[in-house]
């Protein structure tokens, strides 16, 4: 799909129902509950090496500050450069993780919806031939919220709906460049910003609510629920391919 035709069928799409969407959330989050789960335990285990090498910095800044008054405080700077170096390269390797887990899961989100048929491919997209394009978005997403953050931080809450879009737009069409990426997630967030933003907000506070009744492991259960208002966001907006609809129909 292109650009242009993303922005036609945004522009052409009806008006979205708050209650029409949330329904249809909680009835997809009853098929993907397990998958979601897994999802997220996998990226909390791939991250695991990730924060443990993140707190050397800071173990490692401890020490400079201990031994400052000896070495000088020139020296305790030049030793924090490197630190800081690392922590930003990590902070990016988990970025990736969590964008292409994401992505791989609303990826499995529209399988489940459409019911078709085949394996639940929790990194697809961190393979080749999209780890690259996932390298991109996320260094993207990085710079959009810091920009967002240096401007007030204000702006920070209207990027958040085009950012969580991003995952959805990316998962459905990955064969669009990364720029056309996030002019089209900008151009959804944008027509759909009000709904988007109602919708995360409560999907949110729910997931994590019903999450601590269940003795506040059931977080991680329900957490996912959260994801999907997004995935309906742009499934009533923008739609999928014919063939899509047409595997759907065969399948009943």
């Amino acid at each position: 799909m292109t650009f242009q035709e993303f922005k036609t069928r945004v522009q052409q799409a009806k008006d979205l129902d708050f209650g029409d969407i949330f329904n249809k959330s909680i009835a997809l989050f009853k098929k993907v509950w397990v998958q979601g789960l897994i999802m997220l335990l996998l990226t909390m285990v791939m991250m695991i090496p990730i924060w443990f090498v993140m707190y050397l910095p800071m173990i490692g800044a401890g020490f400079i500050d201990l031994t400052a008054s000896e070495i000088g405080s020139d020296w305790s700077v030049l030793l924090m450069i490197p630190f800081g170096i690392l922590v930003f390269v990590f902070s990016l390797c988990a970025m990736i993780i969590s964008f292409g887990m994401r992505a791989g899961f609303y990826r499995i989100c529209k399988m489940k919806d459409l019911n078709q048929a085949g394996p639940d491919d929790y990194f697809y997209y961190l393979k080749k031939p999209y780890l690259g394009k996932v390298f991109k978005l996320s260094l993207a997403s990085f710079g959009i919220v810091i920009l967002a953050t240096m401007l007030c931080v204000f702006p920070v809450i209207y990027v958040s709906v085009p950012i969580a879009l991003m995952y959805v737009v990316f998962a459905m069409n990955p064969e669009m460049s990364v720029s056309d990426i996030i002019k089209s997630s900008f151009e959804l967030g944008n027509k759909k910003w009000f709904i988007t933003f109602a919708l995360m907000i409560i999907a949110g506070l729910l997931s994590g609510i019903v999450g601590m009744l269940l003795c506040g492991i059931g977080v991680y259960i329900t957490a996912s629920f959260s994801y999907i208002p997004a995935y309906y966001i742009y499934k009533e907006s923008v739609g999928f391919d014919d063939s899509d609809e047409l595997k759907q129909i065969e399948s009943f």
